[in-house]
């Protein structure tokens, strides 16, 4: 039995072949029920998300099991098997737990530290156990998996830095206020990404919301969803009066928070900060802004740049991780290799014991009234002597089991030594 990964992610295949792949859970369960009737596979775990499609398998023919597998696939999805074929990649054995481990860590992952792939992978797997297509070997391999995961995210800080402009947003936010707790957050415009940096900071506490736009409908409508407050346009000054955190992402050519705007925002606010978000081009909230006392303002600019200082800081962090893994993949393969040979050890010791237990009754026949002392001294030197000998078969298969060639190994001890196999 081999155990195996294939598949196509965002490094070798375009977005259309990918989405032409992507399964449902229904699907997916559907594929692994007819994976477990074909026998194809020993056992199989499929994982589908919008950057990969992997099938990690054991089989007793890799590449049987790949086709196959994959031919089932294309069929559930009316997708051209050449297709497929020409972008796939396979990798075995110890390599196939590189990737799973690399890949559960989010260090193959498009934006590297991201968290989803993890849960992604839990869900994978949970779902291959409930269709019973998970045995001994992918569930010591993926549960390893999710220990290796966790140690790369307590171990390193690849996940720490944000590393998009919206959550950058929110990493700022939480460096001006200390905590997010309880801040007002005003959006200024109904645009996607303000959107998407209002429920990032509502996830950190911040709130209430209040959304201001010039099409009264949709600001009804953005404050629905955010469980907020719609604000009337003309009512804007009293909004920027009462909100500690400033998104703006209109499509107004001039800004729409002008210096003196700003400063009347800050009237009586004593030394409580206020936080502009400028998300829009062109910008909304006049440069001159940012002099006043207390008010801090970060147009799309100067979140892009911490955005890119913290994927240098990923990149760094991912050098770490890599290491981290290639020592857990090496002790990973370690004990797997002292697992498979350990039948073979157990079985040269049991047929050396033999021997020598049989030696040693006819020696003391012989010798007819033996004292103890005598008894026990031939039982200690002939153990003695079958240690000696096994020790250097068993280095050897531990050492080839470890460097992944130990078959060879294994077949020239069970000839030499006459053993069963078990």
């Amino acid at each position: 039995m081999a155990l195996f990964v294939a598949g196509l992610s965002h490094k070798n295949a375009p977005v259309e072949l990918r989405e032409q792949l992507a399964l449902e859970e229904d699907k997916l369960r559907e594929l692994l029920r007819d994976v477990a009737a074909t026998g194809a596979a020993r056992e199989a775990v499929v994982l589908s998300t919008c950057n990969r499609v992997e099938v990690y398998a054991v089989a007793e023919a890799p590449g049987e099991a790949r086709a196959a597998m994959f031919r089932h696939l294309c069929r559930h999805r009316g997708v051209d098997p050449a297709a497929v074929e020409a972008a796939l990649y396979t990798h075995l054995e110890g390599d196939a737990v590189r990737h799973a481990f690399r890949v559960t860590a989010s260090l193959d992952s498009m934006m590297i530290g991201e968290p989803q792939i993890l849960g992604q992978v839990k869900d994978a797997f949970a779902l291959a156990q409930s269709c019973e297509t998970v045995g001994p070997a992918l569930h010591t391999m993926f549960t390893q998996a999710f220990a290796v995961a966790k140690k790369v995210r307590t171990e390193t800080e690849i996940a720490r830095h944000a590393v998009s402009v919206s959550f950058a947003a929110v990493e700022l936010a939480k460096k001006i206020f200390g905590g997010l707790a309880g801040k007002a957050i005003l959006l200024v415009g109904a645009g996607k990404m303000s959107e998407l940096a209002a429920r990032h900071l509502v996830e950190q506490g911040a709130f209430p919301i209040y959304v201001a736009n010039r099409t009264w409908a949709r600001a009804q409508d953005l404050a629905r969803a955010l469980a907020g407050t719609p604000v009337p346009f003309d009512a804007l000054d009293a909004a920027l009066a009462g909100a500690d955190i400033v998104i703006t992402s209109t499509a107004a050519s001039e800004p729409v928070v002008a210096l003196d705007r700003a400063r009347g925002a800050m009237h009586g606010r004593g030394a409580r900060p206020l936080f502009f978000i400028d998300i829009a081009v062109p910008r909304n909230v006049e440069a001159s802004v940012n002099t006043l006392d207390n008010v801090y303002c970060y147009d799309i600019d100067d979140l892009r740049q911490v955005v890119d200082a913290n994927i240098r800081e990923r990149l760094r962090e991912a050098q770490r991780a890599e290491a981290l893994v290639e020592r857990e993949v090496a002790r990973y393969l370690a004990r797997l290799g002292d697992v498979e040979v350990i039948p073979t050890i157990v079985s040269l010791r049991e047929r050396l014991e033999e021997i020598r237990a049989g030696e040693v009754r006819r020696t003391l026949a012989r010798l007819g009234g033996a004292s103890p002392e005598t008894r026990e001294a031939i039982e200690a030197l002939s153990a003695a002597i079958v240690n000696k000998i096994l020790h250097a078969p068993i280095t050897k298969l531990r050492e080839s089991s470890r460097a992944g060639s130990s078959r060879s190994w294994l077949d020239l001890v069970h000839e030499l030594f006459a053993l069963g196999r078990k």
